[in-house]
């Protein structure tokens, strides 16, 4: 990928990460993240991780954040009344966020191997292959792939999602399940402390 169309899609992730916070309407707030996982999307694209960007787009900007448009209409959520500026507040966070890039960038400066230009690094996929086969792990598709020298990225975490998180990935699913069915409940709740309708005369 071009400098420049990284640099672009930098900016559009945290402007629209920023636009998040700053916007008092809900509904914007939540198309505001839309924008900014898609152009996190295009950085994970610009890694060569396509199974990632794509999973990206169809799981987090797709599904999860319909998801979040459809609780916040549903619970008619109105736009936040701007309030004081809080300085202590403001200033505790700018004294946050300098503190993590300050962290970040000593560790990431510390650590060398981050440095090395990942086609300096050929990944070992014939040895992965034999591994893997050492290891138990006998699923031929796989095998077969890494044995070709072709990276089956989508095989993998479907295989690690559907073998060692099983169980995580059953218990989110019912999580995610319970929450929609708890906002509907909430949303249709009678509010009992609306006075009641006079009966109309027949």
């Amino acid at each position: 990928m071009p400098q420049f169309l990284f640099y672009i899609f930098v900016a559009i992730m945290l402007g629209f990460a920023a636009a998040v916070v700053f916007l008092r309407n809900p509904v914007s707030s939540a198309l505001s993240l839309v924008m900014s996982f898609v152009g996190l999307a295009a950085l994970y694209i610009s890694l060569n991780a396509y199974f990632v960007g794509t999973l990206q787009i169809l799981v987090y900007a797709g599904a999860v954040m319909v998801l979040f448009l459809f609780i916040i209409m549903l619970m008619d959520i109105k736009a936040e009344e701007r309030r004081k500026l809080n300085i202590p507040a403001v200033v505790g966070g700018v004294a946050l966020v300098l503190g993590l890039v300050i962290q970040i960038g000593s560790v990431t400066a510390g650590f060398k191997e981050g440095q090395t230009v990942m086609n300096e690094r050929p990944l070992g996929l014939v040895e992965g292959a034999a591994a893997r086969e050492k290891a138990g792990l006998k699923t031929a598709t796989i095998n077969n792939d890494l044995k070709a020298e072709t990276l089956p990225d989508a095989k993998l975490v479907g295989e690690l999602l559907f073998t060692r998180y099983n169980l995580h990935l059953q218990m989110v699913g019912v999580i995610l399940l319970v929450a929609t069915v708890g906002v509907i409940v909430l949303s249709r709740r009678e509010d009992k402390t609306a006075p009641e309708k006079p009966a109309s005369a027949s």
